[in-house]
């Protein structure tokens, strides 16, 4: 064989070795998303309503629930948990409720991004509403309380006694649908909560 020849050879290993990784590369993230989704190590939540059917509810045991907020840089929204820690039943529904306030000048929309520690926990925490189902729209100067409703799962294991659910808010107004003329079925305006 002459030199010529194997150097193409070598040339097309390498060409198909670089194809190769390029491709496991595009492979990476599907196949992480459904390690985290069978593992429920990155905290991730899932993106549907969960369906609460009545369940013996665990008053032996107490598991307390934290809650925090942030705004993503340039989002200039005031954002807030109205409870920042709550003690539940496993199998109990509860109701905790968010703030927002857009001081910009112009309508925003929003779209919050959950993420529970330890990621664990994510597997039995069941959301039956949640603003974060949706992209929020909000308009320049207006307010409003977005409520979460949800459960934990009784098959919780009992080392986890204490987790954290943060959500963080994003602006999506450059990607969003047209959303600013639909009602927002997930927003309670503040002037008419009575607060």
């Amino acid at each position: 064989m002459s030199q010529a020849s194997a150097n193409n050879k070598m040339v097309l290993k390498l060409i198909a070795i670089v194809f190769g990784m390029f491709g496991f590369g595009f492979a990476l993230v599907p196949l992480y998303d459904v390690f985290c989704d069978v593992t429920g190590i990155n905290g991730k939540t899932e993106n549907s309503a969960a369906v609460y059917q009545s369940v013996d509810i665990d008053t032996s045991r107490e598991v307390t629930v934290e809650f925090i907020t942030r705004t993503n840089t340039g989002m200039p929204w005031e954002f807030r948990a109205e409870t920042k820690r709550v003690k539940v039943h496993p199998g109990e529904l509860n109701t905790v409720s968010f703030y927002v306030r857009n001081p910009a000048s112009s309508n925003i929309v929003a779209q919050a991004i959950p993420s529970v520690s330890p990621g664990t926990a994510a597997l039995y925490l069941n959301k039956t509403e949640c603003f974060c189902f949706n992209q929020q729209p909000l308009d320049a100067g207006s307010e409003a309380y977005m409520p979460m409703q949800f459960y934990v799962d009784p098959q919780l294991p009992e080392e986890i006694t204490y987790f954290t659910l943060q959500y963080t808010l994003y602006d999506v107004t450059a990607r969003a649908s047209d959303l600013t003329t639909k009602p927002n079925p997930f927003m309670v305006d503040s002037s008419q909560s009575g607060e």
